[in-house]
């Protein structure tokens, strides 16, 4: 396979499936209520359509490096992109709520596999002095799926059956998998490691019952001491993995990775930060539609500069790092994107839709060069045996830090509220603005995480080739 041929499409495959992912997950979240009434159950029960992908993320990826080391790059990636194609029609096709969760969970394992592995062929593919180029052309579409998913399954459940919702998902999946046999490289480990099924029980069902607590909170109701001795639980299965990991000769996710500075500050730096930015998706339309009084379509339009923002980054990020380096970048990108969310506090209904929309394009560009700098930082030490290893622990944590932003921002603003009826929209936006004050000074501090950083770290990514078109 031609190796200039890999690195002019490879991009385009791992962006096009990404894409696919982003999306999906968004608009199903958006046409919950009509699923509900076609399959004439409650939204409540709709639930485990949700959960049950969430559960399969958490088990399934932190399996998916062992298995491109073990199967190739180019199997796995075919097989989990040809999965989530086929598990979206079986939901289109779904006449009851079983057959729904059973699409939904498949659709998880698919998607399991997708992100890991195509981050692996992406840093197996460039040299360092290239990666960030190639990372910033790939996490664009990931970050604009979930973006336009809001206003996209709006639009369908309004003018089309719910089953269009999951069909989008074949004409995407088609085109990646005729992209991914043509341009996907077949990497495969260097030796053949036997699977960790010990440590894949432990962190799995430690992860899965994590993430499962995260996901319900707030919305069903369990009782205190049940919700403590399952997050124990959770806690001790992920305690007891870690004992387990620096014992085992061939560990599922290697914790020695972590004496690897500039990877232990990116990813845990990141799992920090998503604590205070990771419920924005979820706050912000509170605020348009509950606390303005906004439609569904509107609000979801407001959400479309800080995907417009997040295509700007991509034009200056390389150049930026290169001239200020990692470290000065993310004390000081992290503090102003704590600032932009505790300005989001001073939307009011009287607040002009032009100032609302610059609050936006300036969080979705600091935003997203955040996680643009923290993905490819994370790379940049790691040597070429180790890079599936660490493309499976830095997907597994962004995935958990992901519930947990989610879960934290819908604690805030549930603790502001209080026992205030949600349709009191001056209780709602006070409520909201106190979070964003909250989470926005929780992701200042969090810049203090990246002090550890030296002033030339990272720079065998940054330093290297700052063009910016792939």
């Amino acid at each position: 396979m031609n190796s200039s041929a890999v690195k002019t499409y490879l991009p385009w495959v791992v962006a096009v499936a990404l894409f696919m992912e982003g999306l999906d997950t968004t608009i199903v979240n958006t046409a919950v209520p009509a699923i509900a009434e076609g399959l004439q159950v409650t939204p409540l029960s709709l639930k485990a359509v949700v959960t049950s992908y969430i559960l399969s993320l958490a088990v399934c990826i932190p399996v998916s490096g062992w298995m491109a080391d073990r199967y190739g790059t180019r199997r796995v990636f075919g097989i989990a992109v040809a999965l989530f194609t086929l598990s979206s029609i079986l939901c289109g096709l779904a006449q009851n709520l079983p057959t729904l969760v059973a699409g939904r969970t498949l659709q998880g394992v698919g998607a399991a596999m997708m992100m890991p592995v195509g981050r692996l062929a992406i840093i197996r593919t460039f040299p360092k002095s290239e990666l960030l180029r190639a990372m910033n052309f790939v996490i664009i579409p990931a970050l604009i799926g979930p973006l336009l998913g809001p206003t996209v399954g709006g639009l369908i459940v309004h003018w089309l059956s719910w089953h269009t919702i999951f069909f989008i998902n074949v004409p995407v999946g088609l085109l990646a998998l005729w992209l991914a046999h043509r341009h996907m490289p077949d990497y495969r480990g260097e030796s053949r490691r036997p699977l960790d099924v010990v440590g894949l029980l432990l962190f799995g069902s430690g992860a899965a019952l994590l993430s499962w607590l995260l996901e319900i909170f707030g919305e069903h109701e369990i009782g205190t001491v049940a919700a403590t001795l399952l997050l124990a639980l959770s806690f001790g299965l992920l305690a007891a993995y870690v004992w387990h990991a620096r014992r085992a000769p061939h560990p599922l996710l290697r914790p020695g990775l972590f004496r690897v500075r500039t990877f232990r500050v990116a990813v845990i730096g990141g799992f920090v930060t998503r604590l205070g930015v990771g419920g924005m998706p979820f706050l912000l339309p509170l605020l348009f539609q509950l606390g303005l009084g906004m439609p569904a379509w509107q609000s979801g339009l407001l959400m479309m500069p800080i995907a417009t923002a997040a295509i700007g980054m991509k034009l200056v990020s390389a150049r930026v790092l290169a001239r200020f380096g990692y470290r000065r970048i993310l004390i000081a990108n992290t503090a102003m994107i704590g600032a932009i969310v505790c300005l989001f506090s001073l939307v009011a209904p009287a607040t002009p839709i032009g100032l609302i929309v610059l609050l936006g394009l300036a969080f979705g560009f600091f935003n997203s060069l955040q996680f643009t700098s923290i993905n490819s930082l994370a790379y940049a030490d790691i040597d070429p045996p180790d890079s599936s290893m660490a493309s499976t622990i830095a997907s597994s944590l962004q995935q958990m830090s992901m519930s947990f932003g989610l879960a934290c921002g819908s604690l805030v603003a549930g603790w502001y509220l209080g026992e205030l009826p949600q349709t009191d929209r001056a209780a709602v936006t006070a409520a909201l603005h106190y979070a964003f004050l909250t989470l926005g000074g929780l992701t200042i501090l969090s810049a203090l995480s990246f002090r550890s950083l030296g002033a030339r770290d990272g720079e065998s990514v940054s330093r290297g080739n700052v063009r910016e078109t792939v």
